[in-house]
């Protein structure tokens, strides 16, 4: 397990003691608002990837310790990186941003991000790349990175535009300017707002209605959201056809289908 230079493990993965088909990732430098080192990118790239490919993990929480969700790449270690070499010090972005904003994505689970305080940068990012979101009234976001020179990365053009359109996307992207939870909630980046000692509770209520659901047919839905908004219609109604095809054949579908005809409540076993 990767741990910070504190000792501590950089990345905490527990189960829900409710139901334990619940995954909780907890970012573990709270004395750093959970700025990311490679220790902690390391960490979080081996967890996300160990839930995904759980089949006992039907639902994931991510969340950070302490004060902050994540303000992203820690600038003492990319100041270091850069006097090594500036050529390599975004190295980081292929090496890290990228397959852990994958994972996120293309977990076949739900992911609800539990966003308990600044979320910046890559941070913003990885909170982009769960499907759901639940923050904490008064929060700030920001994307931050022409504050430094640099452009977006950890999917941000993309998933950014996609939530709030091109035009607001450009606008938070050029300016970096803070925008608070309760913007976010209006704009559609977040699904609900709650104080912030309710953030974590209220994303593992959702995460434990997820966790009871069709697990499968959440798969082919995330899969069918990033296909259908980057492909032309035919291309997606013949993915959607087959995606259909796929989950005829599981037993969930069949159960459910009994289950509605004999007027009672469906129960999902995630196969």
């Amino acid at each position: 397990m990767a741990v910070d230079p504190s000792g501590d493990p950089a990345v905490l993965l527990e189960r829900d003691d409710t139901d334990p088909a619940v995954a909780v990732l907890t970012l573990n430098r709270p004395a750093r608002y959970n700025a990311l080192t490679v220790e902690l990118k390391d960490a979080l790239l081996a967890a996300v990837t160990d839930v995904a490919g759980d089949e006992s993990v039907r639902a994931v929480v991510l969340t950070g310790a302490g004060k902050a969700f994540c303000v992203g790449q820690d600038l003492g270690e990319h100041a270091e990186n850069l006097e090594k070499d500036p050529a390599t010090a975004l190295d980081t972005v292929t090496e890290h941003y990228n397959p852990i904003v994958t994972a996120l994505s293309e977990a076949p689970k739900p992911v609800v991000a539990a966003i308990n305080g600044p979320c910046v940068g890559a941070g913003l990012g990885f909170a982009m790349a769960a499907d759901l979101r639940i923050a904490a009234s008064g929060l700030k976001f920001a994307t931050a990175f022409t504050g430094i020179g640099l452009t977006a990365d950890s999917g941000l053009s993309a998933s950014l535009a996609h939530a709030v359109g091109i035009s607001r996307a450009t606008e938070l992207l050029l300016l970096g300017e803070q925008f608070t939870a309760e913007e976010a909630q209006a704009w559609g980046l977040v699904r609900r707002v709650v104080p912030a000692a309710e953030v974590l509770g209220t994303a593992l209520e959702l995460a434990r209605t997820l966790a009871t659901g069709p697990t499968a047919a959440y798969a082919e839905v995330k899969r069918a959201v990033r296909f259908g908004a980057v492909n032309e219609l035919p291309a997606v109604l013949a993915h959607e056809a087959a995606a259909q095809a796929r989950l005829a054949a599981t037993r969930d579908h069949v159960a459910a289908v009994g289950d509605f005809l004999a007027k009672k409540k469906p129960t999902f076993e995630g196969r």
